[in-house]
């Protein structure tokens, strides 16, 4: 039971981390183009973010039970997984790389898993069709296309927007733009922030259920449950209320806690914008995400934010985009999965030797 306790505490620590690392994402363009304060940028996102994490669960749902065989986890692998996740996490945070927490955490799943069950790659769900839905699961529908195929979506979508509102406003004055989409722009950020909480909180919510099914299921830690938990027992256990509801606000508290070394490599270093260009690069983000997040897909905002302003700033010349940044961000993005699943994989081999250890007497 006390190490349930402390997955779940664990899982907790890496969404705090992820309203942080993440979430500011959503409010750089914001930000840079001075429509908001930095604080009421964060307040916007908070409160936004807050009313997605609590909208669905086709996310978590995918996260908890289509990308591993939930017969190999246990809490010492979502121990790992999330570990491992954390400190990639902090590891890019720290350097100011928007790499994606989503892809930490799916990386670290699939390495402690693979550990778990002595390297046997088939444990992996790698493309399954589903007989109920008809639908395709699995980690190369679900996360390697989409990895691939979102920050693409990213850059043209955002492109043809950016360049159809150039076309459509050549007439205005440049005051009037700024100042009409200077106010969109809190709509879309808005937007943005809500998306973002749909996707990225759920993904939490997934691993926490996933912690308390294979309590229930597997060991006999919740035995003798008192009648308040009894709901814990059922083996069609899904993402209950008060798990979205602990998501948000831990999610939500990250946020306010900000995450300004992210904030200045997207909202500042990697292309100079106006509220016309934040206005266009968020809802491309916030459309794109939405759209996942209706399919059950855990996507990388980071991933879909950064490319969308990649594509906003090409319309003003392909070398207002500063690409040397760019390419390190794209390096973190494809390391990210591989050195979170490599990590996950140690660390469950280290914290499986050490369960194994007898206590001195």
């Amino acid at each position: 039971m006390t190490l349930i306790l402390i997955v779940l505490l664990v899982a907790l620590v890496f969404e705090y981390i992820n309203g942080f690392h993440d979430t500011a994402n959503s409010i750089a363009t914001t930000v840079s183009t001075k429509v908001l304060t930095p604080r009421q940028a964060l307040v916007l996102a908070t409160a936004f973010n807050l009313l997605g994490a609590l909208t669905g669960t086709k996310v978590a749902s995918t996260i908890g039970q289509d990308l591993v065989d939930t017969h190999y986890v246990n809490a010492l692998t979502l121990m790992a997984a999330l570990l491992a996740a954390i400190v990639w996490n902090l590891a890019t945070w720290w350097l100011g790389l928007p790499s994606s927490s989503s892809h930490a955490l799916i990386g670290g799943l699939c390495g402690a898993t693979l550990a778990s069950a002595a390297s046997d790659w088939s444990v992996i769900r790698w493309s399954v069709l589903n007989p109920a839905t008809h639908q395709t699961e699995g980690l190369w529908p679900k996360v390697v296309g989409p990895m691939f195929l979102s920050p693409a979506c990213g850059i043209v979508v955002g492109f043809v927007i950016m360049a159809l509102l150039m076309v459509l406003l050549r007439n205005w004055s440049p005051p009037l733009v700024k100042r009409v989409f200077g106010r969109g722009q809190l709509l879309s950020a808005a937007w943005m922030s809500f998306s973002h909480g749909t996707n990225d909180a759920q993904k939490t919510m997934g691993i926490i259920a996933l912690t308390l099914f294979t309590a229930t299921t597997k060991t006999s830690a919740f035995e003798h449950l008192p009648s308040w938990l009894e709901f814990l027992r059922a083996p069609e256990f899904k993402v209950y209320v008060w798990i979205k509801v602990v998501c948000a606000l831990t999610m939500a508290a990250g946020t306010a806690f900000g995450g300004w070394r992210i904030i200045r490599t997207l909202g500042h270093k990697m292309v100079k914008m106006q509220p016309i260009h934040g206005f266009a690069a968020q809802s491309t983000s916030a459309g794109i995400i939405q759209l996942a997040t209706h399919w059950g897909i855990p996507l990388s905002t980071t991933h879909v934010i950064s490319a969308s302003i990649m594509g906003v700033g090409a319309t003003k010349r392909f070398s207002a985009v500063k690409w040397g940044i760019v390419s390190n961000m794209v390096w973190a993005w494809v390391l990210t999965i591989p050195v979170s699943g490599l990590l996950a994989y140690g660390l469950m081999l280290l914290l499986r030797g050490c369960n194994s250890v007898p206590s001195p007497n």
